[in-house]
């Protein structure tokens, strides 16, 4: 999501002092940086969230040379003030802790920016993931994951990650653009170049740039045919082209929305629907209860996201001096609002380390964020998934993962990028 210097990545991702090899209760507490991708690829992230839960909860860091000074907020109740309160904590200029440059320019979207703004711009393009559009998706949904699932190779490793995962979200985001099936795997490149330093995908930040540009040249060639008095699609496109509030967007604009749209329809779902697997594998008797009682999915939907939580951080900056815990925050300060250590704090989830499907509270996860810029696609993600659990239980005993997952290096998307499974039917 970064644009930097040559190697600036590589140091953002992989801070001197917050290694996975560190003891995240030896380090010093001002050494601690989480925005360091490979401790949220080595799984080591939830034991520095737990110390600073416990010892320092309001968190500051001034050490990352690539983004400057940072508070990280850990504990659910201080997240969730922050995160209702856009008043006081604005989410402009971005919603990481970097500010996405594209060439010279921010790219500007709708979740990176406050009432009233937000409220036109997210309005514009919410009735394509709403209760009545979800309605005539439901069949849809099922279809798809019936047909992905009996493609299925039975008795042999494969990686649930392309087959099933991958597939599905980006067969879900072509329908919500209403983009060319057969180009569908262009969403899914896009959506990686947005979230993934370049150097991490191998590739320079001129061909990041110019993956980008194509993006836009695309989708700004969809938006022009798609606007139209005659024009009632519910597609994302459509929907921004035909609002007054977004019907002027073009360059970056158009593109920091677009790029938006196609992150939040990808990453939640996509990351949920691996790692479900894997927890479920893990916790055997969990499993085992939602074979026994298909009630239980969408509880068990709710927990696979709170237990992963897919987008790791939120950022806000604060419009003026604020005290948390004691802490002095001062305008214009970055705010990290750690959801992955929110839905691990113990004072609110007891067991929090553990995977419980059915635990009374779970609905209340912090994975989809608060107040106005709480998810606006949420009921799609938790749709696909519980559809995907139902048409697991029909064909399959159960889902076997063979080693451990291949996690991405990032600290803003919580990912898996291979996840060796054998499929085992039921008889």
């Amino acid at each position: 999501m970064e644009q930097t210097e040559a190697g600036n990545a590589e140091e953002f991702y992989r801070s001197p002092t917050t290694t996975p090899d560190a003891d995240p209760w030896a380090l010093a507490l001002e050494d601690i940086d989480l925005a360091t991708g490979s401790i949220f690829q080595a799984q080591k992230h939830h034991e520095y969230f737990k110390r600073l839960r416990q010892e320092n909860p309001v968190h500051y860091h001034d050490k990352n040379p690539d983004i400057g000074p940072y508070w990280s907020l850990t504990r659910y109740e201080d997240i969730m003030a922050v995160d209702s309160d856009f008043q006081r904590f604005s989410s402009e200029p971005s919603i990481a802790l970097f500010d996405e440059i594209l060439g010279e320019q921010r790219a500007p979207m709708f979740i990176a920016m406050d009432p009233p703004t937000h409220d036109e711009q997210r309005a514009a393009v919410s009735p394509a993931v709403g209760p009545v559009r979800l309605k005539d998706l439901d069949q849809l949904i099922r279809s798809r994951t019936v047909e992905v699932l009996d493609e299925l190779p039975i008795g042999t490793p494969f990686n649930w990650v392309d087959k099933v995962s991958i597939e599905l979200t980006t067969r879900m985001l072509a329908t919500l653009f209403d983009y060319p099936f057969e180009e569908r795997s262009k969403l899914t490149f896009w959506s990686d170049v947005i979230t993934t330093p370049p150097i991490l995908m191998g590739i320079s930040d001129e061909d990041r740039l110019n993956h980008l540009a194509e993006c836009l040249l695309t989708f700004t060639a969809l938006f022009k045919e798609r606007q139209g008095e005659s024009n009632n699609s519910q597609d994302f496109i459509s929907l921004l082209a035909n609002n007054p509030a977004t019907a002027n967007m073009e360059g970056v604009e158009l593109l920091g929305n677009l790029m938006l749209l196609i992150v939040g329809g990808n990453d939640t779902t996509r990351n949920s629907m691996s790692a479900g697997v894997h927890f479920m594998h893990e916790n055997p008797d969990e499993f085992q209860k939602i074979k026994d009682d298909e009630a239980l999915i969408p509880s068990a939907v709710s927990e696979i996201i709170r237990y992963q939580t897919p987008l790791s951080y939120m950022r806000r900056t604060a419009n003026e001096d604020v005290e948390i815990r004691g802490k002095q925050i001062k305008k214009g300060d970055k705010i990290a609002m750690w959801y992955a250590s929110g839905n691990r704090d113990e004072a609110f989830f007891p067991d929090a380390d553990k995977f419980i499907i059915d635990r009374p509270n779970v609905r209340r996860h912090m994975a989809f964020g608060f107040g106005v810029h709480r998810c606006m696609g949420n009921r799609v993600a938790e749709a696909q998934l519980r559809i995907v659990w139902e048409e697991i239980l029909k064909r399959f005993d159960r889902l076997e993962v063979v080693g451990e997952p291949e996690r991405v290096e990032h600290s803003f998307v919580h990912g898996i990028k291979d996840l060796q499974v054998i499929a085992h039917p039921k008889t």
